[in-house]
């Protein structure tokens, strides 16, 4: 009966630390005041130079924190706000900010290089996030970050669905120029965004921020 209920106990154990993950989101709330300033207490920042950081995945938000921590990815706003925090604080904070619901930032009437269209615009961009572009080796956003916009988990791809466009097409730009390397999936991101065109990163970034 003892063995029992050990192995029981164990396996409730294991269970909630694998479905809760590695960080603690009620001791990560007080760890985010740091971050507030320019994300917003509940992960939605008010402008478009910051991103929204609620519901993004917790496992992706770590990778980042920790490679912002390393310097391998660079940003300026955040040069050395890490430098006191131990690897648990960042998954803490990036388990408080998974926890939050995400605002949606909204898809906008925009036109592009030879589409004055709005409609035809955000057409652009769901053909690009859902289909890709064949002709040019470009694949479905949707295989990595899910037809809703929810990313996986699991595999550590965030969720971008409500992001701001601007902010989405600011760093598939710097994909595309080299400029973002860290992380584990830099190299699938910048082969995706090389071979995409100014227009239909616009296109996309746009179409992106209206998913939920």
């Amino acid at each position: 009966m003892f063995k029992n209920y050990f192995l029981i106990s164990v396996l409730t154990f294991s269970f909630s630390f694998w479905a809760h993950g590695e960080g603690d989101p009620d001791v990560g709330e007080n760890k985010v005041l740091i971050c507030a300033g320019c994300h917003g207490m509940d992960g939605n920042s008010l402008v478009p130079n910051f991103p929204k950081l609620a519901g993004l995945g917790e496992k992706y938000i770590t990778e980042q924190l920790r490679l912002v921590k390393s310097g391998e990815r660079v940003i300026m706003e955040m040069m050395g706000i890490l430098d006191q925090s131990s690897d648990q604080d960042l998954q803490d904070m990036a388990a408080y900010y998974d926890r939050q619901k995400r605002t949606i930032a909204g898809a906008k009437e925009i036109e592009l290089i030879g589409i004055t269209d709005p409609q035809q615009a955000l057409k652009l961009g769901e053909r690009i996030y859902r289909g890709g572009n064949i002709a040019n080796g470009v694949a479905a956003c949707t295989g990595c970050h899910s037809p809703s916009g929810n990313g996986n988990e699991p595999a550590g791809y965030p969720a971008l669905g409500g992001q701001y466009a601007e902010y989405i097409e600011k760093q598939l730009l710097a994909y595309r120029r080299g400029e973002r390397v860290g992380g584990n999936n830099a190299l699938i991101m910048q082969g995706v965004a090389a071979n995409l065109s100014d227009k239909e990163i616009k296109a996309v970034a746009n179409y992106i921020s209206g998913l939920n």
